[in-house]
C-alpha cells in the first residue's frame, strides 16, 4: 500500500459566479467582457464621496433563482456588509457583500462520477460586487489596473468540506456550470474570469474525524487546472506530514506551466477586514410572493432533463449525460421528439451525424438552421423503411440543409432514395441473382452461411441500392432455404 493511501483529503470550494445583467451590483455602469479598459466606470462605482449606491433587481432575481435550483433556504430580511481592505484594483477601499445575513442558506449540488451519484452540500450563497482587474503581463515595469470589472455583480457558492479528490471537485464544477448556464444567470466562462473557483484543501488520516491544516489555493483559470492544482496540494501536504514538518496555513497560486502550487501570503492570522452594516443600502425583503413568483418561471434544470432522458425515453445514462451537457443541445433534443416517439434515433441523429457537422464547420447548435422537426421527418423515413440509414445522413441530411422548406421526403424522391419495399418486385431480384450463382448456393446449403451477405449484397447492387435492407434479407434467407 503506497503511503498516500493513508491519507484523505478534506476539501471545500468557494465559486464567484459573474452575474449576467446589463449593468453592475450597486449602479447603472455598463456590466460587459472586453470594453476597452476604465470606460465602464463612475463616481458611484468609484466611491466618490456623496454617491449613493443602489441593489441591481436583477441580481436578487439571479439568486434567488439559483437558491431554488439548489433547494437552499431563501433568507428573506438580506443586509449588506462592508468588508473593507485596501488593494489597487479595489476602488471604495472595501467591498459591498453579504457578511452574516446571506440570502440563501443550506441546499445541495449533485453531480456524476463513474456511474454514482454524489452530493455537495452548501453551506450559503450570498450576493457581492468584485473588485477590477490587475494585469502584471502588460508593463514590464508596471502594474496596470482595469476597473471595468469593479462592481459587477457576484453570487458567491460556498460548500461544506464535501470533496475528497481532485476528480470530484472537477465534476462538481461542471455540474455548477451546467446550472448556471441552464438558469441563463452566468455564462460560465471560466478563462474569462465570469466562474473563479478557490479550493480550501487539508489531508488527514483515513478516519480520522479532526481537520488538518487548511490550505487556499487561487488563481486557477479553468475546471483542468482546479484538479491539478488540488492534486498537487493534496501529495504536497501529506510528503510535508511524512516528513515531520508543519503545513502553514496560508493562501497559495497555481502555476499552471509546471503543475505546482506556491505561496503567496501567510494566513496564520486572520484577516481582520473589519464587516460592518452597510449605511448606504436598506436592507432588501425578500418575500413568499416573490419567490413563488421566481419559481413560475425557473426553467426545466439538468437534473430533471436527465431523469426524463432516462426513465421516461429509456436513453441509457451516457447519452443522456451528453444530452444534457450544454442546454442549447437539451432543448433542440427537446423539439426533436415533439414530432417522433424514437427517442433513441433522435438522441443518435443529434450526437452522431448532427454534431459531426457543426465540429466540421466550427458552428454551435444555435447556429445550425435546419429545424428540429425535420430530423424528426428524416427518422420517420428511415423507420418506415423508406430511406436507409446511410443514405438519410449521407445524402438526405446535407440536401436538406440546402434546401431546409423542402420535407425530407421531397427530397428523398427527388434524389431517388426511397427504398423499393415492394416483396413481389424484390422477389425476382433474388431468384436472379440465386439463379446466377447456383454453385454458391449449394456451398450454402452445404452449411456455408457467410455467404448470406455475399447473396444481400448481390440483390443490392441489382435494386441499384433501392432494396429495403430488412425486407431484402428475410426474402434472400426464406429463398435459400426454399431453394432446391
Amino acid at each position: 500500500m503506497s503511503v498516500y493511501d493513508k491519507y484523505e483529503a478534506v476539501i471545500g470550494l468557494e465559486c464567484h459566479i459573474q452575474l449576467l445583467t446589463k449593468t453592475k451590483m450597486y449602479s447603472n455602469d455598463i456590466a460587459e467582457y472586453g470594453a476597452l479598459p476604465n470606460t465602464n466606470v463612475s463616481v458611484i462605482s468609484l466611491g466618490h464621496p456623496g454617491t449613493l449606491p443602489k441593489v441591481n433587481k436583477s441580481a436578487i432575481e439571479f439568486a434567488v433563482k439559483l437558491g431554488l435550483a439548489v433547494n437552499a433556504n431563501i433568507r428573506e430580511e438580506n443586509q449588506f456588509a462592508r468588508k473593507n481592505y485596501f488593494y489597487a484594483d479595489l476602488p471604495k477601499g472595501y467591498q459591498i457583500t453579504q457578511d452574516k445575513t446571506p440570502i440563501c442558506n443550506g441546499g445541495f449540488i449533485n453531480y456524476k462520477l463513474k456511474d454514482e451519484e454524489k452530493r455537495v452540500n452548501l453551506t450559503r450563497i450570498h450576493m457581492e460586487e468584485d473588485a477590477g482587474k490587475s494585469m502584471h503581463d502588460v508593463d514590464p515595469f508596471h502594474t496596470l489596473v482595469d476597473l471595468n470589472r469593479a462592481g459587477t455583480p457576484l453570487l458567491e457558492i460556498v460548500t461544506e468540506p464535501d470533496l475528497r479528490t481532485g476528480e470530484e471537485a472537477y465534476a462538481y464544477l461542471n455540474e455548477v456550470r451546467k446550472l448556471v448556464r441552464y438558469l441563463e444567470i452566468c455564462d460560465g466562462n471560466m478563462e474569462e474570469g465570469s466562474l473563479r473557483c478557490d479550493a480550501n484543501i487539508s489531508v488527514r488520516i483515513k478516519g480520522a474525524k479532526e481537520y488538518g491544516k487548511k490550505v487556499e489555493v487561487k488563481n486557477m483559470n479553468s475546471f483542468r487546472n482546479v484538479q491539478r492544482a488540488i492534486d498537487f496540494e493534496i501529495k504536497r501536504q501529506i510528503d510535508l506530514i511524512e516528513k515531520g514538518e508543519p503545513i502553514a496555513v496560508e493562501t497559495r497560486s497555481f502555476d499552471a506551466v509546471d503543475g505546482s502550487t506556491f505561496s503567496l501570503r501567510s494566513k496564520e492570522s486572520a484577516n481582520d477586514y473589519r464587516y460592518f452594516p452597510e449605511p448606504d443600502l436598506q436592507p432588501v425583503f425578500v418575500t413568499q410572493d416573490y419567490i413563488a413568483k421566481v419559481k413560475s418561471v425557473l426553467p426545466v434544470l439538468p437534473s430533471q432533463l436527465f431523469e426524463i432522458y432516462t426513465k421516461q425515453y429509456g436513453l441509457s445514462e451516457y447519452d443522456a449525460f451528453q444530452l444534457t451537457e450544454l442546454k442549447e443541445i437539451a432543448f433542440y433534443y427537446n423539439e426533436i421528439v415533439k414530432h417522433t416517439s424514437n427517442h433513441k434515433s433522435a438522441a443518435n441523429w443529434l450526437m452522431g451525424t448532427i454534431k459531426s457537422f457543426l465540429n466540421e464547420r466550427a458552428l454551435t447548435i444555435k447556429e445550425f438552421t435546419l429545424a428540429p422537426v425535420k430530423i424528426a421527418e428524416i427518422i420517420k423515413l428511415i423507420d418506415d423503411g423508406k430511406v436507409s440509414n446511410t443514405a438519410a445522413a449521407t445524402k438526405l441530411f446535407p440536401e436538406l440543409i440546402n434546401q431546409p422548406s423542402k420535407t425530407a421526403e421531397e427530397i428523398a424522391i427527388k434524389l431517388d432514395l426511397i427504398q423499393n419495399s415492394d416483396s413481389g418486385e424484390l422477389q425476382k431480384f433474388v431468384d436472379e441473382v440465386l439463379n446466377k450463382f447456383p454453385e454458391k448456393v449449394t456451398e450454402y446449403k452445404g452449411g456455408k452461411v457467410g455467404l448470406l451477405g455475399m447473396f444481400v449484397g448481390e440483390v443490392m447492387k441489382a435494386s441499384k441500392g433501392k432494396a429495403d435492407p430488412k425486407l431484402l434479407n428475410q426474402l434472400v434467407k426464406q429463398s435459400l432455404e426454399n431453394k432446391n
